[in-house]
């Protein structure tokens, strides 16, 4: 029987498996920067960061370590929302407190070190974020393991830190409302059919046909991302084609990588309910 770190290890695998998810690397689709192989690889680093969080270490320890793990195959960032995504959950299900009401325990509990071990994340991969507002510019994650001082100055813990952002980042809005979404895409996993790559484009695309991606609104812009959204509400209603629209999307350089982050977590929670793979 898998742990809990395996199947954090699993669902991110099986995220970059699923296919067709428009716009994302897949087994049938590498993006210019970006390869299949690479995060596979990526995956695989992670795996003792992940075995951190199952062990109970600190949330924000295990993620650091997980995201440096990812970070040693070519392709640089492969996974980093992904992670952020799957290892409170890690966390959670190791002690037996996987449900909304237990994430949301584990990441309350992170303290002032889980946000600079957070920071010092960011020193291994390049990550796309939006500028910080003018008063929260110590604080710019792009400063990495530069910015614990000010961490530390405002006493903020890993959960202030995502609550400053969930209004402008989809992670970090599952981090302040208990995972919903992840838990919700479980479920339709859980109640699908067919092998399991079908089953995670499919969640993919209801996730992705039920709220705009911030990471394309970071990257592309909010209209991009609403257009985006109605797209794959279209795919959802037979009205068009997946294929067509995860070739269209690589081909613009539109990532909805934030609805991969959380197609990962719910594939997570999938697989320790009982998903057979």
């Amino acid at each position: 029987m898998r742990d809990a770190a395996a199947n954090g290890q699993l669902a991110l695998l099986l995220e970059v498996t699923g296919t067709p998810k428009p716009g994302n690397v897949d087994r049938h689709r590498d993006h210019e920067d970006l390869r299949f192989e690479q995060f596979v690889a990526g995956a695989v680093g992670a795996r003792p960061g992940l075995e951190l969080a199952a062990d109970g270490a600190r949330v924000g320890r295990a993620f650091e370590r997980a995201v440096a793990g990812m970070s040693e195959q070519s392709g640089g960032n492969t996974q980093f929302g992904a992670l952020l995504t799957v290892t409170p959950l890690v966390a959670a299900a190791a002690a037996d407190r996987l449900s909304p009401s237990g994430a949301a325990a584990v990441v309350e509990a992170t303290s002032v070190e889980d946000a600079c071990d957070f920071y010092r994340a960011f020193d291994h991969v390049d990550v796309a974020v939006d500028d910080p507002p003018p008063e929260l510019d110590d604080l710019d994650v792009r400063r990495g393991g530069d910015a614990t001082a000010a961490i530390r100055d405002r006493e903020a813990t890993l959960y202030d830190v995502m609550r400053l952002s969930a209004d402008v980042d989809g992670v970090a809005a599952e981090w302040t409302d208990g995972f919903a979404r992840s838990f919700e895409a479980a479920g339709w996993l859980l109640a699908d059919d067919g092998p399991v790559y079908r089953r995670t484009s499919r969640a993919f695309l209801r996730l992705l046909a039920a709220e705009i991606d911030t990471f394309v609104v970071t990257r592309n812009g909010r209209a991009v991302a609403e257009e985006v959204r109605r797209r794959a509400r279209a795919v959802c209603d037979g009205e068009a084609d997946a294929e067509a629209l995860a070739a269209e999307l690589v081909d613009r350089g539109v990532n909805p990588g934030t609805t991969a982050d959380l197609t990962a977590a719910a594939l997570f929670v999938a697989l320790e309910r009982g998903l057979t793979v």
